[in-house]
């Protein structure tokens, strides 16, 4: 007996050992491409001074990034399905340490934003695939969202402008680049650990589909290019609304194509159940209510308050935990509670929270507006797991990196339309008093917004009345 016990003792330590292992080494890639998102907004003018380039051209080395990962998106979800998930995202991770370090290396500001929109394109399938394999009902997570990747995921974007800002002070600009390559290095050979079969296998009777890729390379690229510009203008325009029109007109074109496609460039046919739509639709309400606040705050914080950029950085860190442990619990509740009164009330419970923006003011310590983000990033944990987890429970492993790469992109064209125009409200007030109005006003958007969804949320199917198979655990 004592023969028999023991291999199968030590063959359980080993599976755990290897499955966290696996499990970083498919984290470094999303951390570093949702990081690299925002980082460069703290090294905007050092870029400019160093390189001795306006700062309407500067702003290219960010709105370029962000531009080739909508068109990038548009090719990943093919990508995976033809030549396999975890042979695409390998691939991707090498090449975005290597165009990293050609970014540190850029001797003028066309080679840096050249070779930024490629850092874009070749990071942009790292979050979905990253997922696709996480979530697999026979990968590493085993169906479920393992709080490591909830911790990353809601921790990255706050984590972009304080570790931006130490790396400018600590070296210079050219470091928040060069910071890639060590890490990502151990990301990849931590890959070594992920078995091979994981995600969706190579298939190569996937046909690519040029019409619905063109549609939607475009329809992205002009949505976020619109959305960027728009915000960058003040909205003062019509033509600023131009770009952001003609891309919306585009992708609406493209979900119509889609639906009649035996394969096309992403497959949108989970809009034809209710469920799926509604949760695509509440997530990008619940990222505009997020990350508004991850983009506005440090804007509030630093030219009202008068804090520095360390400071502010350090005071939004507190919520990116705080979110992963919401998701902890919104993942352990979804196995007890239903989707429907579990969402519901994550956005009222977010209105109620976010009630106390209402009240920041110029002398409200740094304390009090991370204790405000923290109680926020719980409701917020709440919302979007569930909704994520009961839109790709329904779908084959092969189609995970199509509900992947579609949540991937509803989250970042709604969130950075949402937030531009947010952004343009606050840049409108002229005086200090204005922008205290301001963000007041934002305020009471955010509380709209999260009402709405929770409104949104009792259209919810029936079977959303049901808890959540999927994620009755979590993966630790």
């Amino acid at each position: 007996m004592s023969t028999e016990t023991a291999p199968h003792s030590a063959a359980g330590p080993d599976r755990a050992r290897l499955g966290a292992v696996a499990r970083y080494g498919l984290l470094v890639g999303p951390l570093l491409s949702m990081i690299d998102s925002s980082i460069v907004n703290v090294a905007v003018p050092d870029i400019g001074r160093e390189l001795n380039a306006p700062l309407d051209e500067v702003q290219w080395v960010v709105s370029g990034y962000l531009l080739a990962l909508g068109v990038a998106l548009a090719v990943t979800a093919y990508a995976a399905k033809r030549f396999g998930t975890m042979r695409v995202y390998t691939i991707s991770m090498i090449l975005f340490v290597l165009v990293s370090a050609a970014c540190a290396v850029a001797p003028d500001i066309g080679s840096l934003i050249a070779f930024r929109a490629v850092q874009g394109f070749v990071g942009a399938p790292l979050v979905p695939l990253a997922l696709s394999i996480l979530l697999g009902k026979d990968g590493i997570g085993g169906g479920k969202i393992p709080i490591s990747a909830a911790l990353t995921l809601f921790l990255a974007p706050a984590l972009g402008p304080t570790l931006g800002g130490l790396l400018i002070g600590a070296g210079g600009w050219r470091w928040i680049f060069l910071v890639n390559v060590p890490v990502g290095i151990v990301g990849l050979l931590l890959l070594l650990r992920v078995p091979k079969h994981l995600g969706a296998p190579a298939n190569a009777s996937i046909r690519f589909d040029p019409v619905g890729f063109t549609l939607l390379a475009a329809g992205l690229t002009g949505a976020l290019f619109g959305a960027t510009e728009g915000s960058a203008q003040g909205w003062d325009e019509a033509i600023s609304y131009l770009p952001l029109g003609i891309g919306i007109v585009l992708l609406v074109l493209y979900a119509f194509w889609a639906l009649h496609r035996p394969n096309p460039a992403v497959n949108v046919q989970m809009f034809r159940h209710r469920n799926s739509a509604i949760a695509l639709v509440l997530q990008v309400l619940c990222s505009v209510v997020a990350f508004g606040t991850v983009f506005l705050l440090p804007v509030f914080t630093q030219s009202v308050q008068g804090y520095s950029a360390i400071a502010t950085g350090l005071a939004l860190l507190p919520q990116g935990i705080i979110m992963g442990v919401g998701t902890y619990a919104g993942q352990k509740l979804s196995g007890r509670v239903s989707l429907r009164v579990l969402v519901v009330s994550g956005f009222l419970i977010l209105a109620g929270s976010s009630v106390f923006l209402l009240f920041l003011e110029q002398g409200t310590p740094l304390w009090v507006t991370a204790l405000i983000l923290s109680g926020r990033a719980v409701a917020i944990g709440f919302v979007t797991t569930p909704l994520l987890i009961a839109m790709l429970a329904p779908l084959r492993e092969d189609e995970l990196a199509d509900g992947n790469t579609l949540f991937n992109i509803t989250q970042r064209l709604g969130g950075s339309i949402g937030v531009s125009i947010l952004g343009s409200i606050v840049a409108g007030g002229a005086t200090l008093e204005a922008t205290i109005d301001a963000f007041h006003f934002v305020g009471a958007i955010l509380i709209g917004l999260a009402l709405i969804g929770a409104g949104l949320a009792l259209w919810l199917a029936r079977g959303g009345d049901a808890p959540v198979p999927l994620v009755s655990t979590v993966a630790e």
